[in-house]
């Protein structure tokens, strides 16, 4: 096992999440300008923790697959920093290599769940930190000074005339609302969306949640698809696959077009929205006429929900995971070798997982007007 190039990738990803802290944190990038000692520490607090919660959850599955006896090697962290060209958080994130055959069900939940469980229990105690050790309400004039002229009633007046484009804004989740409100010392202490990012503990937690909930979409050799495949089997999983992705699908893609639209843009764009509908489903059906009419059912039904509910608005960035998750990582899960089911116990710790999920999903995660 050569340990070093893992050892490499990590403190490179160390060091990409520190600057891209830097950026989230206190909008300083390192090429241009300098990070005081402060700033440094305030920037760490942001990269140790979301990094130590993705070490945990990889772990989680590591020490899972060493248990069973599988060869497996340590997990590669993935540094992604954009040189201030563009935001980051740092790291896409991490995986390890199973090398060996996963001959059962059980192997298959075991390993699957044992990551985000872990990493969940992790991004609990970073997030009891954050919510309980929050700055007074004025810190955020520190990040900015601007706001000052509104006093802490800034949020009414300081997105207001931002360029098309540049207001970013965090989403919230279940386990958010829970923190807000039965954890925090006080609820107004908890910043707004707009400002979370200057949070380090906070933002960390926040793109915990975010990751975890992702790996746990019911699909392909997601850990969540892992789950749901070794509860119900391949021949119930492929069942409710077309099922669970339309849903995906659909909120993707509620609110692009409704009747409100003018005909032009219709005709330009909703064609090619069903092609790249038609074209992710692909494999969920061996018949494309199966398929065109699937594309064409989320289709109309997303028109129909947003012509008579005007303001609902799904989140557009799943599409692009929706791709992935066709075309890179697959839909489907590969068989075990033996297909009996999994023990009560564990489908107890299914339910506890889907509960994980619900109180981690953030349906619209990154608001960008």
């Amino acid at each position: 096992m050569v340990w070093w190039k893992h050892l490499l990738l990590f403190l490179l990803t160390v060091c990409a999440s520190t600057f891209a802290g830097a950026e989230w944190i206190y909008g300083k990038s390192l090429l241009m300008s300098e990070l005081t000692p402060e700033e440094w520490i305030g920037s760490l607090s942001y990269s140790l923790p979301f990094l130590g919660i993705l070490t945990v959850h990889e772990f989680g599955h590591y020490f899972t697959a060493r248990y069973y006896k599988l060869k497996v090697t340590l997990p590669y962290y993935i540094p992604v920093w954009l040189f201030s060209i563009g935001p980051s958080i740092g790291s896409f994130g991490a995986f390890i290599k199973i090398k060996s055959v996963i001959k059962t069900r059980t192997q298959f939940f075991d390993i699957g769940v044992s990551g985000p469980l872990a990493g969940f229990v992790a991004a609990l105690c970073v997030l009891a930190y954050g919510f309980t050790h929050l700055p007074p309400p004025e810190y955020i004039f520190q990040i900015h000074p601007e706001y000052q002229k509104w006093g802490l009633d800034y949020a009414k007046y300081a997105y207001e005339n931002l360029p098309e484009g540049e207001s970013l804004s965090l989403g919230t989740n279940l386990l958010f609302e829970f923190f807000r409100y039965f954890v925090a010392p006080d609820a107004s202490l908890v910043p707004n969306g707009h400002e979370m990012m200057h949070y380090p503990f906070l933002f960390a937690g926040y793109l915990a949640c975010f990751f975890t909930a992702l790996n746990l979409l019911p699909f392909g050799q997601l850990d969540g698809g892992h789950a749901l495949y070794s509860i119900i089997g391949m021949k119930w999983f492929n069942r409710l696959l077309p099922f669970t992705f339309a849903i995906f699908l659909f909120w993707g893609g509620l609110g692009l077009f409704s009747a409100y639209d003018s005909t032009d843009l219709l005709i330009t764009y909703a064609p090619l929205y069903v092609a790249y509908l038609f074209f992710v489903s692909m494999n969920l059906f061996e018949n494309k006429v199966s398929v065109a009419l699937f594309a064409m059912a989320i289709f109309t039904l997303q028109f129909v929900v947003s012509t008579f509910t005007e303001g609902i608005v799904g989140y557009q960035g799943w599409l692009l995971f929706g791709f992935l998750l066709s075309k890179v990582l697959g839909l489907h899960h590969p068989p075990a070798l033996y297909k009996k089911s999994v023990d009560t116990k564990r489908k107890i710790i299914g339910i506890i997982t889907l509960i994980v999920f619900i109180l981690c999903f953030t349906p619209t995660p990154f608001i960008l007007e």
